[in-house]
């Protein structure tokens, strides 16, 4: 399941679904608008297997890596976001829940800053050309 955080364009979550990735957002599809981080991780630990796309680069820390769920965290102007969800969906590495699960990312242009469950240092991954 992806969850777009409320701090996503509607513009960009209507592009994602009319490239047919499934989208919910928190305050139209899921939870409530305005809810604070600590219940934005409640709620993905209430979800099956969630990532979680997100504007607000606070959520890019090693301490929310968890098990249940992925967190993506987009180093991108807010009209390109839904074309970074959909690269990071399509990338070799990350191309399914269960290789997303456990991870926080911070996307950027460059590429991917991937931080794991049970791993201390920061993998760096670039986009495939």
């Amino acid at each position: 399941m992806n969850i777009l955080d409320e701090n996503i364009l509607n513009n960009q979550r209507q592009l994602l679904r009319s490239w047919r990735i499934r989208v919910r957002q928190i305050g139209d599809d899921i939870g409530r608008k305005g809810l604070q981080d600590e219940e934005i991780i409640r709620l993905l630990l209430r979800l099956r297997r969630a990532t979680f796309f997100t504007r607000d680069l606070g959520f890019y820390d090693r301490r929310l890596c968890h098990a249940r769920y992925g967190v993506a965290c987009l180093a991108v102007d807010k009209y390109e976001a839904a074309v970074f969800v959909r690269r990071l969906l399509s990338h070799r590495a990350l191309n399914t829940q269960t290789k997303r699960m456990g991870t926080v990312i911070r996307v950027t242009h460059s590429g991917l800053s991937v931080r794991r469950l049970r791993m201390e240092e920061e993998l760096s991954l670039a986009w495939a050309e």
